[in-house]
């Protein structure tokens, strides 16, 4: 099983779509500074996730989210999470 994803940074107003196998572990990967696209933007919040059946279709669906229409359509999803409260994030 694969997985697509989308993460939303706590501090920046900014949107990371990727895939996986193992989601728990990717999201590790992204707050622990491993991934040198999102280490800056650390720390990430998961708030989007589809399951799918191959690689070839998840690389697909994430292409789909990383165009235009995606990534309005992840803006939407995600608005609740940009009206975090600050504070609360360590």
């Amino acid at each position: 099983m694969f997985y697509v994803y989308a993460i939303k940074s706590q501090c920046h107003n900014r949107i990371y779509v990727g895939l996986t196998q193992d989601i728990e572990t990717r999201i590790k990967e992204h707050n622990s500074g491993k991934t040198k696209s999102t280490k800056y933007y650390k720390p990430w919040v998961l708030f989007y996730k589809e399951a799918l059946n191959s690689r070839l279709e998840a690389r697909k669906r994430e292409k789909e989210l990383k165009s235009g229409f995606g990534k309005e359509y992840l803006r939407s999803l995600s608005a609740p999470v940009a009206h975090k409260d600050r504070a609360a994030v360590s």
